[in-house]
């Protein structure tokens, strides 16, 4: 909480969290003059960060006055990757930048330019401004894989939309079942409405997860299972509702598609069953279904870690079945909630120039960068080479699957990159030309929220340091010397904010200046789908159209033709084996948020110091392995090397690697991301980030 007392003189200014988390917080920020930040608080006055900030957003001033940013141009004087550059104009660098697009629209033709971008930062205007160079050039387009495509999908396979009840209500709730996300890590407002249930109501907190992680220490019922088990896991807490008659059969005939075919189905799929697939026990199993059975007002707040394997969009959809089974969203308190992305009706027209998109231009997989840059010709779609790219907001050499491959792609001599950043990160350090990023208080930008239901203004509140220029800046100069031509390049940020609020139905930029959020939260008929569901006939969907799921990409991708009918267990999964007896998860740590944080000190303390995977004491015994030992962890991606952190909270078989530290920070210079797979998950593409077999060696005995 920020109870902290804060001086008089020190002014506080309201904004906006920008990165890449659910909980988008709305803050208040301490300006200690034009320049600098200093604390940073949760706002006390809205009702979802209800005055929550997590450590790192709160030491924000770290990193907004950190000595390593970039604060001008630069321009590679020596071999890529060597961190040799040089300082240069901005005037001369955009001219470079324009003069190389130019060239290789020459050659190629404008798709083998690739505008690339992502989520450091969530701000519509500086991270979904790329778009509008990209569509008035007719540069290739981008296919947004790496995150929420896998979740969405399974829960929009139920529902017909990603909507569901208020995220406040957890705090009217008699039973919180946090499911495949670690709040007390990612989203920390999560646990501020879930322990004010246990607070004030004796709510029941159940966390499922793959490892004794925060929010599992602070449930009173934590479900361990093994990565990519959760479907069984759902089917049999589902069999026990069924078997114990608490399922709702007047709900289910109004509003489901399929009930008694899948209590059929469901006959076979008992805890014993998953105990054997999750290595849950039974009685664990028996008590999280006598828990939500108990009661109508079970909240299911369902994260994005379990829909990070092959199987992970049946897996989301069939958790998000069981509250269909017990009634419970009828309910206040009761129900399903994983993101609210289909409230804000954005008319993004000026923002993103979607009037002159080309739908004929070729969509390429941001996932599959590596076997993009590498000439794969099926990850082009038989076009041409991409040998130009902008980079925005991202920082793939780290966080991409696949790595080494994604390594070699940017190495190539025929390929020019810009990098727009803030700091010299290791996709910049690949770079021919680095431009000076501001940061979220240094620019006027508007931000929806995920996990909740607010659109809050973040207005420019100090300047930035040296030459930095914000990401609308550097998009509208470049189009100005391509001879890109859209009414958006001509407008200010603060102007394309209000045309995209009115033309949205949101009102003005002045009213959200004097308002400082909108809540834009569905009435609870609507958010609780008392009318029906999304799809026609208003049905909640057991047996979805795995081919026709609500989900607003074209991309398809997997053998989608092999997703259950219904819910249950999807062997696609990448199982361990005897070469390989362990399965890998890449999860979220509490200092940093992807490779964002990671160039802070505090962040860094925060980790640990040093990159690390957690094993359980009786497979490092087995192993060989110490507790603090230096271990190579590999597969047929690569290896990696990094400390053995022994933990029994843990599965047997199951390797737990925090967070995404720099490559530098592991000895031989190889991330986490060497041992992730690249191969696009069914439906709609997505990363297995958590879905790896791999072996686990002592050091010494890595030449063998």
């Amino acid at each position: 909480m920020n109870q902290t007392v804060r001086p008089s003189a020190i002014r506080i200014g309201a904004s906006a969290c920008p990165h890449d988390c659910p909980s988008t917080c709305a803050l208040e920020i301490e300006i200690l003059d034009e320049h600098t930040i200093g604390r940073v608080h949760g706002a006390r006055d809205n009702g979802y960060t209800a005055g929550v900030v997590c450590a790192k957003v709160a030491r924000y001033a770290e990193r907004a006055n950190h000595a390593g940013r970039l604060t001008q141009p630069l321009r590679r004087t020596g071999p890529k990757g060597s961190g040799s550059f040089a300082p240069i104009s901005w005037d001369d660098a955009l001219d470079l930048v324009a003069e190389r697009f130019l060239a290789a629209e020459r050659l190629h033709g404008p798709q083998a330019v690739w505008p690339y971008y992502y989520a450091g930062t969530m701000g519509l205007v500086m991270r979904d401004g790329i778009h509008r160079l990209r569509h008035a050039k007719k540069y290739s387009g981008f296919h947004s894989t790496i995150c929420v495509n896998a979740a969405y999908t399974g829960f929009a396979a139920g529902t017909g939309r990603i909507a569901g009840a208020d995220p406040r209500e957890m705090a009217k709730s008699d039973v919180v079942v946090i499911w495949g996300t670690n709040p007390v890590n990612t989203q920390v407002n999560v646990m501020t409405h879930a322990v004010r249930a246990r607070k004030e109501r004796g709510a029941k907190i159940v966390a499922v997860d793959i490892y004794m992680n925060g929010t599992m220490e602070q449930a009173d019922l934590p479900v361990l299972v093994k990565p990519g088990t959760d479907g069984a896991l759902a089917c049999a807490v589902m069999h026990c509702l069924f078997r114990d008659g608490k399922a709702d059969w007047d709900y289910l005939d109004k509003y489901t598609d399929a009930p008694r075919e899948l209590e059929a189905h469901l006959r076979t799929r008992d805890p014993q069953w998953a105990s054997a697939i999750t290595g849950c026990p039974a009685e664990t199993i028996e008590e999280f279904a006598r828990l939500v059975g108990s009661t109508k007002r079970a909240y299911f707040r369902l994260g994005y870690g379990f829909s990070r394997s092959r199987n992970g969009p049946p897996n989301m959809h069939a958790a998000s079945c069981i509250p269909a089974v017990t009634g419970a969203w009828l309910h206040e308190g009761g129900g399903a909630f994983h993101n609210n992305a289909d409230i804000y009706r954005w008319n993004k027209t000026m923002i993103e120039g979607t009037d002159v998109r080309d739908a004929s231009v070729r969509m390429l997989d941001q996932s599959r960068v590596g076997a993009i840059l590498t000439g794969d010709r099926e990850a082009l779609k038989d076009g041409p080479p991409v040998t130009a790219m902008l980079i925005q907001n991202t920082n793939p050499v780290s966080v991409c699957p696949d790595q080494e491959v994604v390594k070699r792609g940017f190495a190539r001599e025929d390929l020019f990159v810009c990098v727009h950043e803030q700091f010299m990160t290791e996709t910049a350090a690949m770079a021919d030309v680095v431009l000076p990023a501001t940061m979220f208080t240094e620019h006027d930008d508007v931000y929806q929220g995920g996990g909740h239901q607010y659109i809050i203004l973040g207005p420019k509140l100090v300047a930035p340091p040296g030459e930095c220029r914000s990401n609308h800046e550097v998009v509208c100069a470049l189009a100005k010397r391509v001879g890109a031509e859209h009414p958006g390049f001509g407008m200010s940020a603060r102007e394309l904010i209000d045309w995209t609020l009115q033309k949205s139905g949101w009102g003005t930029l002045e009213r959200l200046e004097r308002e400082k959020w909108i809540d834009c939260q569905p009435d609870f008929e609507t958010a609780h789908y008392v009318k029906g569901f999304a799809y026609p006939g208003g049905k909640f969907r057991f047996k979805p159209d795995w081919t026709s799921i609500p989900f607003r990409s074209p991309h398809r991708a997997g053998p989608v033709e092999a997703i259950p009918k219904l819910p249950d267990h999807w062997t696609i999964i990448e199982e361990a084996d005897e070469n390989h007896p362990f399965r890998l998860a890449t999860s979220p740590s509490r200092g940093f948020l992807n490779s964002t944080f990671n160039e802070t000190q505090g962040s860094r303390k925060a980790n640990g110091g040093r990159p690390d995977v957690m094993i359980h004491p009786d497979d490092a015994a087995a192993h060989g392995i110490a507790d603090g030992a230096e271990v190579v962890m590999g597969n047929a991606r690569g290896r990696v090397r990094l400390h053995a952190k022994l933990f029994d909270g843990v599965r047997r078989g199951v390797a737990i690697a925090e967070s995404i530290w720099p490559n530098d920070a592991y000895p031989d210079g190889k991330g986490i991301n060497t041992l992730t797979g690249a191969d696009s998950i069914a439906p709609y593409g997505g990363v297995a980030f958590h879905d790896n077999k791999v072996w686990i060696r002592p050091f010494a005995r890595a030449a063998e």
